[in-house]
């Protein structure tokens, strides 16, 4: 019994730990791309060109951080919203209009 338990835990350390990671390397790549991105914004490339370029600078971002907030929140704090402590007082208020009902 005690040696399912270490592998139920085992288990949930590394899933644990491969989210982190894909974490960590998404947000490496978002750094990366978007200094890239900057850079491309120096003066060599036309105005035409620039003003287009200018939005993707920003949107790109922009968008591409609310992504990676999501992620965080799914790693780091997966029940932000519905907690364990939520589902115990939803199945217990379910739980108590079935017996309301029943007794009816």
């Amino acid at each position: 019994m005690e040696n399912s338990n270490k592998r139920v835990q085992y288990d949930r350390a590394k899933k644990r730990v491969e989210a982190e990671k894909g974490f960590y390397s998404h947000l490496t790549a978002y750094i990366i791309v978007n200094i890239f991105l900057f850079l491309i914004n120096s003066n060599f490339i036309n105005d035409g060109f620039n003003n287009w370029l200018n939005w993707n600078l920003y949107l790109t971002p922009f968008f591409w951080g609310i992504g990676l907030f999501f992620h965080w929140i799914k790693v780091f704090n997966p029940n932000i919203i519905f907690s364990k402590q939520w589902e115990e007082r939803k199945i217990k208020e379910i739980m108590d209009k079935d017996d309301t009902i029943d007794f009816l």
